[in-house]
């Protein structure tokens, strides 16, 4: 009995990472999740996932809304970042964002993304969000060539050619690494 314990323990230890391997073949379920005094959220089961091409609006639906609303009101982007952020965007910049409802780092990175893009004033209509299952794998087209290990990606695309990437967490800052990425290649 001890044994299947720590056995179990250690399966759920090892998939609730969103740092999961593609070919992993452990389905264990991460614990649950509190997301209010009043309401859990098990964010593992997979009825709770977007998957597929997702719109900015479906976070706004329950049980999304705890976390993306939250998560945007929360952050605080650095505002002189944010108005060098203003000078690189330009109408040949579009962004994909690879993300997991199921994981942590999606949820504290996307709503935060989000206000970082709204305070640039980048257009929402020019970003392509695609929710993954556990295994990191999405039912669109193409989505093979992306190379996903790791969510939340936000890949940058200047002319449809990838500028760089932010995966997991970023580096120094959303805004500064984003700020990196953008001005590059400007020289």
């Amino acid at each position: 009995m001890r044994l299947t314990l720590v056995i179990l323990f250690l399966v759920t230890l090892f998939s609730s990472s969103c740092r999961t391997s593609r070919n992993t073949g452990a389905t264990a379920l991460p614990a649950v999740e509190a997301q209010s005094a009043y309401q859990k959220v098990n964010y593992a089961d997979p009825s709770t996932w977007l998957l597929g091409y997702i719109s900015p609006g479906m976070f706004l639906n329950s049980p999304h809304s705890e976390w993306y609303v939250r998560g945007r009101a929360d952050y605080n982007p650095d505002a002189t970042v944010i108005c060098q952020l203003r000078n690189t965007i330009g109408d040949d910049l579009s962004i994909l964002i690879v993300l997991g409802t199921w994981c942590p780092d999606s949820r504290r990175e996307v709503p935060r993304f989000m206000k970082i893009v709204e305070e640039a004033g980048f257009p929402v209509e020019r970003i392509v969000f695609v929710g993954v299952d556990i295994t990191k794998l999405a039912p669109v087209g193409g989505y093979d060539t992306l190379n996903i290990e790791r969510v939340p990606t936000f890949i940058f695309l200047r002319n449809k050619v990838e500028a760089g990437r932010i995966i997991e967490t970023p580096v120094t800052s959303l805004e500064q690494d984003m700020q990196s990425i953008l001005t590059r290649n400007e020289n």
